[in-house]
């Protein structure tokens, strides 16, 4: 089947937490200057755009994701005018930048909600969503994502406002057509910038009804999607990604579906959420069902297939690094990495690498008075507030803290790892002296070296974006196996998922089949798998 000629189906994209990449000027903080100087580095490894998490001005209660103006940058960042030299010179790197918007809610410093205040019969009151009652009775016992009532009294209007995450973020109300279409215009103008596409954050949230305990998913979240994209994305040849944690493979196909009508495609966290407690928060943690994993996989793989589309991911800057969660930071750091990596990467859909990922950098373990990420500060209190022990609440953030994507990118092994002359805003991680990009970028058989070509052949082969998925070896305990297939060619993705040597349950490959890329320095073909052994092979049936 034929993937429409969009660019982003055969591109790779690489998401920068501009606070942690590269600091330009000495603050300890990564700026727009930063990520400029570093264009050299992202195009040597291929990608074809940068996703960045938020910029634009903001009073960092939730490092950027509370935004007090969207057409200005924030000033730890740098200036508007660094915004559009940063698009205009990865441009002339083959490089397209994707902003990260914030449609849910915004700062309550943004002005909008700062004339809210004023009185109800202001014009921007209802750019928000109030009930009115009484102080100390809640509306209803709804709870914010960072702890907490998901209300907020403001006794001048004695009303209640409604905040799904922090307290100083206060959720815009899409039912007023005012609010959307200031949304829609500040879009444009954006997009009249020249970016190359959005990704949307927690949009699933937007057509919430809070009287019915509705957040996700609500009834008019299709009405108000497409008429967002009608506005505005089918205006230019952009790429667009709505973060929807309660996406389903059939939602997905409306998100995602191929006439254009809302998304490009979302992120959906099915396969992130395996190793919790059924039922319980992500902080409870459970070992990782790896039958349940490729059956997630597979669903996706195939049912949107030729109805939808897919994103490919293992980190954000919301996730802990993928090789410590499900590979091995230690031993087999590399070889896992780049298991993880071949794993992916051979999937159909659009791959996004997290900074640091294509290094292979690990989760942290900092003293608690290290941590900066206001959803850790908080479970930290209120789980020991319920009675958890020390070591049972840092077992849990040493594994799931946001904290450990947010350590500052590993450039070298000098004084903070190269990304900054002053002191970092958050403590670099102590290995960065082992796992550096300086150290990485000149070794073909390093992490980087095995991810810039994965991209490079997803570029070379319509089979990575046009081939149909087949699990192989369905009810195997430790091998990820599949095969992808269009009509020129046959990409066969074998990976031993574990840190011990297992039987190869596929045998010898295909004498016709050619080894692309593996993660150990010499090809083993035979019946055996070494420790998180993966290959990625090629049959070209033309031949």
């Amino acid at each position: 089947m034929k993937s429409q000629n969009k660019w982003w189906k055969s591109a790779v994209i690489y998401q920068i937490y501009p606070r942690s990449f590269a600091d330009s000027n000495g603050d300890g903080i990564g700026d727009l200057q930063g990520i400029i100087s570093k264009l050299d580095y992202l195009e040597n490894l291929g990608i074809d755009a940068v996703w960045l998490s938020p910029v634009c001005r903001s009073p960092q209660d939730d490092n950027g994701y509370d935004i007090s103006d969207y057409q200005d940058i924030d000033p730890m960042f740098g200036t508007l005018a660094d915004m559009e030299t940063l698009i205009e010179e990865a441009g002339k790197h083959h490089i397209r930048i994707i902003m990260d918007l914030v449609l849910n809610h915004s700062s309550d410093e943004h002005r909008w909600f700062q004339e809210a205040k004023k009185s109800r019969d202001n014009p921007y009151h209802d750019y928000y969503v109030w009930r009115d009652g009484t102080e100390g009775t809640f509306p209803n016992d709804m709870r914010a994502a960072f702890g907490g009532p998901a209300w907020e009294w403001v006794p001048e209007l004695g009303q209640y406002y409604f905040h799904q995450f922090s307290v100083k973020q206060p959720d815009l109300n899409w039912e007023n057509p005012k609010l959307r279409r200031e949304i829609y215009d500040m879009i444009n103008w954006w997009i009249g910038k020249g970016v190359g596409g959005f990704r949307l954050d927690v949009i699933d949230q937007i057509a919430k009804e809070p009287d019915k305990r509705i957040t996700g998913n609500g009834p008019r979240l299709h009405e108000f999607l497409r008429e967002l994209s009608r506005e505005t994305f089918q205006k230019a040849d952009l790429v667009t990604v709505g973060e929807a944690w309660g996406a389903d493979t059939e939602l997905a196909k409306l998100y995602s579906n191929p006439d254009n009508s809302e998304l490009s495609m979302v992120f959906q966290f099915e396969h992130i959420c395996l190793d919790q407690e059924a039922g319980k928060e992500k902080w409870d943690l459970a070992p990782l069902p790896f039958l349940k994993l490729k059956e997630v996989f597979e669903r996706w793989q195939t049912q949107l297939y030729g109805k939808g589309w897919n994103s490919l991911f293992w980190n954000n800057h919301d996730l802990p690094r993928i090789v410590s969660r499900w590979g091995n930071d230690r031993k087999y750091r590399v070889e896992s990495a780049k298991m993880l990596a071949i794993l992916l990467h051979g999937l159909q859909g659009t791959p996004y690498i997290y900074q640091g990922e294509e290094l292979g950098m690990t989760n942290v373990r900092y003293e608690m008075e290290d941590y900066r990420d206001i959803e850790t500060l908080n479970l930290y209190r209120e789980r020991l507030e319920k009675g958890y022990t020390e070591a049972e609440i840092m077992r849990s953030i040493y594994a799931k803290s946001r904290d450990n994507a947010r350590t500052p990118m590993q450039w070298n092994d000098g004084e903070n790892a190269g990304f900054t002359v002053g002191k970092p805003w958050i403590k670099v991680n102590p290995n960065y002296r082992e796992i550096n990009a300086a150290g990485q970028i000149s070794d073909a058989n390093s992490v980087f070296g095995c991810y810039r070509e994965l991209i490079r052949l997803r570029k070379k082969y319509p089979v990575y974006a046009e081939g149909e998925f087949r699990m192989l070896c369905r009810e195997d305990e430790n091998v990820f196996a599949y095969l992808r297939e269009d009509e020129e060619y046959q990409l066969l993705v074998i990976c031993n998922f574990h840190d011990g040597t297992v039987q190869n349950p596929l045998g010898e490959p295909d004498a016709g089949m050619k080894l692309l890329v593996g993660n150990y320095p010499e090809a083993c073909r035979g019946a055996v798998l070494r420790p998180y052994e993966a290959g990625m092979y090629l049959l070209d049936k033309r031949r």
